[in-house]
């Protein structure tokens, strides 16, 4: 019964005012407060966070606080800094306070059965936020407000294959993932890729993380762009990196938008702004109903 009570209170006051749900992919460290403002007998939610590695996340992690201060729910909230130990030690410490409800967004997919038995143990629900996990107990969570990232990819890749639908060329594509192993890097590459496959004439050339944030895309497209200097567009799983490798095809001399084309997801402000400017040619959006999408035609 306390577990039916508290899940249905976190419900209606924090997913339906849009905070939990969300799309993916720092710096920052430690545990901070958020305070509830709410009674001695409100409910109490230890949030572990993935940590603030891009504009989309520390956008996320603002609308939380702000969403359980106006629902008068005590919030005791965790950056861990994008590594899964992090994590597991602020869940743990969550549970040794007696927390009403845990909730957080994965750092990557695998990894969590043990910890989230504990919780299980403890009779502490579990609410996995923007991001799921790879378990074949689905007794371990109570719920799962996310977004449909393989839609995302699905989305970026039918961009792309409209296009290019009247060039008979080859066209080289890198991709930048996101942080290896978690589900927005896993699910938007397999849409992306299923999306393309239909047609040869795609390939992805070169394929490596850049772990949500701009500095890891600029270095990785920096690094890429030597070894592929023929490439025609970059399929970017985030807006950061894709902002990151815009910084390197203009070190390179050459146009982003114009001489490569540039595919994100989210459309955070700086996205939107780098779209309004040619230099990004479409967004994804990432959003918690639905994949919408955003382009410079």
């Amino acid at each position: 019964m306390k577990k039916r009570t508290v899940f249905g209170a976190l419900a209606a006051s924090v997913a339906l005012s849009l905070t939990l749900g969300g799309c993916a992919g720092g710096s920052g460290g430690g545990d901070d407060a958020a305070g509830g403002g709410g009674d001695s007998g409100s409910l109490v939610v230890g949030f572990a966070q993935v940590g603030a590695e891009s504009g989309w996340r520390t956008a996320n992690t603002e609308d939380i606080k702000r969403a359980f201060d106006e629902a008068g729910i005590e919030l005791k909230f965790s950056d861990a800094q994008q590594k899964q130990e992090n994590q597991i030690k602020a869940i743990r410490s969550y549970i040794s306070q007696g927390v009403d409800v845990i909730a957080f967004s994965p750092v990557v997919e695998t990894g969590w059965d043990a910890v989230l038995n504990e919780a299980k143990a403890a009779g502490i629900p579990v609410v996995l936020t923007d991001r799921a996990v790879d378990s074949k107990d689905d007794s371990l969570y109570v719920s799962f407000l996310g977004s449909d990232f393989i839609k995302e990819g699905e989305k970026a890749g039918q961009w792309v294959v409209d296009e290019y639908k009247d060039s008979t060329d080859p066209v080289n594509i890198i991709q930048l993932e996101g942080t290896t192993g978690a589900a927005p890097a896993i699910d938007r590459a397999e849409g992306f890729a299923d999306v393309i496959s239909a047609d040869p004439k795609f390939e992805i050339v070169a394929s490596q993380t850049g772990d949500f944030t701009r500095a890891g895309g600029k270095q990785v497209t920096e690094a890429l762009l030597k070894s592929n200097p023929d490439v025609d567009l970059i399929y970017a799983h985030n807006d950061d990196m894709g902002l990151g490798a815009i910084e390197a095809i203009e070190a390179a001399g050459l146009k982003p938008g114009e001489d490569i084309k540039i595919v994100t997801v989210d459309a955070v402000h700086d996205g939107m702004q780098a779209l309004a400017d040619g230099k990004i040619n479409f967004i994804v959006e990432c959003s918690p109903f639905s994949a919408t999408s955003w382009s410079t035609s």
